[in-house]
């Protein structure tokens, strides 16, 4: 397996209301299905998912929490618009969203936005990226296949990653139960999560701070069987509960 990552460069800074597919069409070909990587927060910016600062007036509990991690009350009370259920508030505030992914602050991001501005991840990631690939299939006839991604530290490691927020034309998970090892094992819990390895050479790619590579193509990936339960539920997820247990 030979596979190739391609970053799309000279996608000029995205502004609400452009057409990002059509700006990463115009900056690479695109082949038959190719993964398609876009950082969420080019996208989100696109659609205008934005917040201004100024605007928001921070309640009683976005108060408290904000005196507690040092930050912004106006911020804190973005974040918890965003969120559906809030795990920990200290020292910095975890939660989950509606579509299933759980994040540091809502994933709300200061960085690649005008000065008084934030941007948050979009409220329907799985839609975003079956429009993506949708306008890029009309504009290029190409069937190809997407990922929205964002970065997202991780419990037990330093540092963050690219972690898969959407995605469209193909399953998160390469599910490999029921298969045999070089031993002929029967592998019983093997879920490869590829989106996310792929959303993580992706990120390695776009690169962070002022590279200004929103997009990048996977070429040459196989096909995978699997299947999209990609988040653990409430009820599944261990780590949760356990800092649930702790933070109340």
């Amino acid at each position: 397996m030979t596979i190739e990552i391609i970053p799309v460069e000279g996608i000029p800074i995205v502004q609400p209301g452009d057409n990002l597919p059509a700006f990463i069409a115009d900056c690479l070909s695109i082949e038959e299905n190719d993964i398609l990587c876009v950082a969420t927060s080019a996208y989100s910016k696109s659609k205008g998912y934005l917040r201004n600062l100024a605007e928001i007036i921070p309640s009683k509990r976005a108060d408290e929490i904000a005196e507690k991690c040092g930050e912004d009350p106006r911020f804190i009370q973005a974040v918890l618009d965003e969120a559906d259920d809030i795990i920990i508030d200290y020292p910095f505030i975890l939660c989950s969203l509606p579509h299933g992914h759980v994040g540091v602050r809502a994933g709300i991001d200061h960085s690649n936005v005008e000065d008084g501005r934030i941007i948050v991840l979009p409220p329907k990631p799985m839609e975003a990226a079956a429009e993506i690939r949708e306008e890029i299939t009309k504009i290029t006839g190409k069937n190809i296949r997407v990922i929205l991604t964002d970065t997202c530290g991780r419990s037990f490691r330093r540092g963050q990653t690219g972690v898969a927020i959407g995605w469209s034309g193909m399953p998160a998970i390469q599910d490999y139960r029921g298969d045999t090892d070089l031993f002929g094992h029967v592998l019983e819990i093997t879920e490869e999560a590829v989106v996310d390895e792929i959303a993580g050479m992706a990120n390695f790619v776009m690169g962070e701070s002022n590279r200004g590579v929103p997009a990048v193509i996977c070429r040459n990936a196989p096909a995978w069987e699997g299947h999209d339960t990609l988040y653990f539920t409430a009820e599944e997820d261990i780590t949760r509960k356990a800092m649930k247990k702790n933070n109340y």
